[in-house]
């Protein structure tokens, strides 16, 4: 059994994992009875921590936010300037850590006080990023809100503008957040089409209140990843193409993002690409500005495109 200073990190950790658990339910994955998780809880608010209890047969332990800033080892200063970095993170799709940050700034503004949460607020409404790259801008409260609602397998009421404008209501099973360097997407079970569907989080307005709980279900695909790359790069237009890139995968992935295309290893000097586009114009500049020597697989139409597209620029070359 763990000692009573390492059970309560645990029983911490826990409840900050997740909105809610059961007194049983914390007793068993703590290895204790529902007494010793009673007496633990009463400490941890000693400390400090704001866990509410609801009784009854439906109640739980559940880690709120309270008056004061928890000892957390941060003071406010630490806590504005890391919950401003991690928004910063989160927003911008910072590669490799985005998604991670959305986790710690969920967890970080569970307990974050009424006064510095109006602090980080007022620093990112008054402050401009510069980035080098144009983005999607997502709201990071946006992206805290659908992570919680994954978290605790929440049911979303939101409005989603589709790439034309049109706006829809949707009642979705958030499953998981995937985001690309420059994008963030929201994999979801669609409750009124009765399927799987692939969100752009900036398209996305949350409409609460939220719920009720439901029992998550099984993912479209092991790897969630590539499962969106291949929705959004190529599934969602109406010119598909299969591309074979001369040169190796590693040199490929370096000019194809997961959200422009499926790369697949061929061979030690080349490699696939499915891609998709709006039209066979776009498709051809596509490829030809990734800057690798390619041959077109599939369709056939697209070679006599390439042709097309030769033979015109052979013509603004003059004799």
């Amino acid at each position: 059994m763990l000692d009573t200073s390492a059970r309560l990190l645990r029983l911490l950790s826990l409840l900050q994992a997740h909105r809610e658990w059961s007194g049983a339910d914390l007793a068993e994955r703590l290895g204790v009875t529902a007494r010793t998780v009673r007496r633990d809880v009463d400490r941890l608010r000693e400390l400090g921590y704001p866990v509410n209890a609801s009784p009854g047969t439906g109640g739980g332990y559940q880690l709120g936010a309270g008056a004061e800033l928890p000892p957390l080892l941060l003071d406010d200063d630490e806590a504005v300037a890391v919950a401003v970095g991690l928004r910063t993170a989160a927003g911008n799709g910072i590669e490799g850590i985005g998604e991670s940050s959305v986790r710690a700034l969920a967890k970080l503004e569970q307990v974050l006080p009424h006064r510095l949460r109006r602090r980080i607020g007022a620093l990112n409404a008054y402050t401009v990023p510069m980035l080098r790259t144009p983005q999607a801008q997502v709201d990071p409260s946006v992206l805290t809100e659908l992570a919680n609602a994954c978290r605790d397998s929440e049911r979303l009421r939101f409005e989603y503008r589709d790439h034309n404008g049109e706006v829809s209501r949707r009642t979705v099973e958030p499953h998981r957040l995937v985001c690309t360097e420059r994008r963030w997407y929201l994999v979801a079970w669609d409750v009124d089409r009765t399927d799987w569907r692939t969100f752009r989080v900036d398209r996305v307005t949350p409409k609460p209140p939220h719920g009720p709980r439901f029992a998550p279900r099984t993912p479209p695909a092991e790897d969630l990843a590539a499962y969106v790359s291949k929705g959004v790069s190529t599934a969602a237009y109406s010119t598909k193409a299969v591309i074979r890139l001369r040169v190796p995968l590693g040199t490929a992935a370096g000019a194809v993002s997961p959200s422009a295309g499926v790369l697949e290893a061929e061979g030690p000097d080349s490699c696939l690409l499915r891609t998709g586009a709006g039209s066979l114009d776009v498709m051809v500049v596509h490829v030809v500005l990734l800057g690798i020597d390619f041959e077109v697989v599939e369709p056939a139409e697209l070679t006599d495109h390439v042709r097309t597209v030769r033979d015109r620029l052979t013509r603004a070359l003059g004799d």
